[in-house]
């Protein structure tokens, strides 16, 4: 194991991109104990430190209850990262560096004195290496405390005023609220305690590089975005399943459920990116006011409109579980039927599904065009095999966008058939793409929110789903739907699209 004390830390090297480098920093993490924290916020990390984007002079402080001191915090990241990048080995020059400047504080969330003495730290870090008082907290805790934490914070006078420097930021993670109610009464408290430019409500999903693509895709693409609306598409799908059951998290999970899971954040994300008009710039307001347009103009699931156009089921065996309740009814599959009653997208429906122990693990969207009008071809038989256009944007595994279409058979007579154009993110630019939480732990360093959720939209997005899961969880008396595990999900998702004329892309 490697041991470096303090005094020996040397400033990180840098890369020469114009706009790589954000000030120098504390990350500040709550909850550094965690799972989140061993699997994702410290890889994370280090992998900006080997490519040369940590600010200059960084520090990292780990607050957690458990005892331990700064060489055993240290030890322990240095395992978690070493299993998660098996297949190449750490660089130990630079995690040499990067382990140093990691410190372990123990403290008691519910305990004002932890944060003074946090306070006391901190300023003591700031004289070793000049980090200009800037603090970026993380809070990987259970939603429970995140008022706790962050009212102690302010108490403790860890905040600085919102503008100018030095700066204080926080992150919040998922999941924000538990419904409408709760989503605003948390927004309340934080409003009361700091200026919304301070609070960054991470989603990972939007780090995903995929996902930032659609923008690009989309407006940097004179011939797509002509035909992006409801005179050329007949309907979008947006899909994210998981191969894998509940794991672990089943406890967790049984409390949460798809909806509040995936649906209310990762897939209403995406699909305002997919709905939005352009911005007037690709700055961070701009373009979240045009997604918050969106999310306002979702048409209202209620009452029976929630059973014809919602499907939530279990798939066998989620009920023996760790953690999952006997009688639950928690689901773990759920597909949606969204309009947007708006110009560009009325009429167009937007089915939405994401599931657990599905054939495949994929997230993408697929645009489905409208067919031609007539064919030209003359033999029925020919007709029937013109399938329409789809374009799809794949997010997650095999990052890249793949465009159906027609193409004539090779020989004497006149037959089609249709052929992918796939572009490949690995391929076309041989390298391999970031992870999502170093684009946005960068991003909050810099202080750009673009890829951030504002108070606004979460309220919006829990507006459209509170009610869906209130007809949801209040109906007892219909049984579970079950699906089996590795397939499509359950048949009445087919069902539901059936009666719209449509089928879901097939997994795997």
């Amino acid at each position: 194991m490697i041991h470096v004390e303090p005094a020996e830390i040397s400033e990180f090297p840098t890369s020469h991109e114009p706009r790589s480098i954000p000030e120098s920093c504390i990350m500040i993490v709550f909850g550094a104990s965690g799972d989140l924290t061993r699997r994702k916020l410290i890889p994370a990390l280090y992998q900006l430190a080997v490519n040369g984007q940590l600010p200059k002079c960084f520090r990292i402080v780990g607050f957690a209850r458990s005892k331990k001191d700064h060489e055993q915090f240290r030890r322990q990241l240095h395992e978690a990262v070493s299993e998660l990048t098996a297949d190449k080995p750490l660089d130990a020059a630079t995690w040499e560096k990067f382990a140093a400047c990691i410190d372990y504080h123990q403290g008691d969330y519910a305990e004002l004195d932890s944060y003074i003495a946090l306070s006391e730290r901190l300023q003591s870090l700031n004289e070793t290496c000049d980090v200009g008082r800037n603090h970026l907290f993380y809070l990987a805790v259970p939603p429970d405390l995140y008022t706790t934490v962050i009212g102690n914070l302010v108490e403790a006078g860890l905040f600085h005023k919102p503008t100018g420097t030095p700066w204080s930021r926080v992150i919040i993670e998922k999941p924000f609220g538990r419904d409408l109610a709760s989503a605003r009464a948390l927004n309340e408290f934080l409003a009361n305690s700091l200026h919304e430019s301070q609070i960054y409500r991470i989603d990972h999903y939007l780090g995903k590089e995929t996902v930032q693509n659609i923008l690009v895709f989309r407006f940097g693409n004179a011939i797509f975005e002509p035909l992006w609306n409801r005179n050329h598409i007949d309907h979008v799908q947006i899909t994210a399943a998981e191969s894998i059951g509940v794991e672990r998290r089943g406890s967790f999970y049984d409390r949460t459920g798809v909806l509040r899971d995936f649906v209310q954040n990762h897939l209403l994300e995406i699909m305002a990116l997919c709905a939005m008009e352009q911005p007037v710039s690709f700055q961070a307001d701009p373009v979240r006011d045009e997604k918050v347009k969106v999310l306002r103009s979702l048409q209202p699931l209620i009452g029976e409109e929630v059973c014809n156009n919602v499907v939530t089921a279990q798939y066998r065996g989620y009920l023996d579980s760790d953690g999952v309740k006997a009688d639950s009814r928690t689901p773990t599959y759920a597909a949606l039927k969204v309009m947007i009653d708006n110009w560009r997208w009325q009429g167009v429906p937007f089915y939405l599904r994401a599931g657990k122990s599905l054939a495949e693990r994929v997230t993408e969207v697929s645009i489905h065009f409208r067919s031609v009008p007539l064919c030209l071809f003359g033999q029925e038989e020919v007709c029937q095999r013109l399938a329409p256009n789809v374009l799809t944007i794949r997010i997650q595994p095999d990052e890249g966008i793949r465009l159906k279409f027609c193409c004539k058979t090779p020989g004497e007579n006149v037959d089609v058939s249709s052929v992918l154009m796939d572009f490949g993110y690995a391929r076309a630019f041989n390298r391999t793409l970031p992870d999502a939480y170093e684009l946005l732990l960068v991003d909050a360093m810099r202080g750009d929110a673009t890829l951030f959720a504002r108070r606004d939209a979460v309220e919006h997005a829990w507006t459209f789903i509170t009610p869906i899961i209130e007809e949801i969880e209040g109906d007892s008396s219909s049984p579970v739907v079950v699906y089996e595990p590795g397939t499509q999900g359950p048949v009445e998702a087919d069902l539901m699209l059936g009666r719209d004329g449509h089928s879901w892309d097939h997994l795997g």
